[in-house]
């Protein structure tokens, strides 16, 4: 079952088991976490130094975005777990880690686009929107599409603009008719 070399490095075989244990939890959270997700960003953070890899972390959290660096095979498995076929982590270049976003489709996309104008070590990788897989390229115009918050505040904006223009017209009605009748008050006296 063990081979000696585990037993003797180890001292027992359950320091295997734990590990595998430890593995199987991580993969059955990814799985969750993605399924759950609205959308899940891969980057390439290669050369990133921990300072920055620490302040994207912050900033992600912030936003609801989950962030984390794991292991092309696991994250594979979590994938397919999560029934998001066609793309394999695997064969993508470089150090893989994934950004899921639970609150907002295109916050994971825009935040890591954001940062990466500053910071050239990390590289989007591809993603996926609701099962959809997207390419890189997918992924940055992601970014471009204002936020959830953003389109309601343009919405808003756009149902108040008629309103605001009829209350104006009514009030400079009512400011002509107050013109006109001061105007008639002035011929009396």
């Amino acid at each position: 079952m063990f081979s000696w070399f585990q037993r003797s490095i180890c001292g027992n075989a359950d320091f295997f088991n734990s590990y595998e244990i430890t593995k199987i939890e991580l993969v059955k959270e990814l799985t969750e976490k993605i399924k759950n997700g609205k959308s899940s960003v891969f980057v390439d953070y290669k050369g990133l130094k921990v300072k920055d890899s620490t302040e994207l972390k912050k900033t992600l959290r912030a936003e609801g975005v989950y962030y984390v660096v794991v292991r092309k095979t696991l994250l594979d498995i979590a994938l397919k777990n999560a029934g998001i076929e066609g793309i394999s982590v695997k064969s993508m270049e470089g150090q893989v880690a994934i950004a899921i976003s639970n609150n907002d489709e295109v916050a994971g996309a825009k935040i890591i686009d954001i940062f990466a104008k500053t910071n050239e070590n990390i590289k989007f990788l591809g993603g996926a929107l609701e099962n959809q897989i997207l390419s890189a390229a997918e992924v940055k115009a992601l970014a471009k599409i204002p936020s959830k918050e953003q389109l309601l505040g343009q919405l808003v904006g756009t149902l108040n603009a008629p309103v605001s223009g009829f209350v104006n017209v009514l009030a400079g009605n009512l400011r002509g008719l107050v013109q006109v009748l001061n105007a008639v008050k002035e011929q009396k006296i």
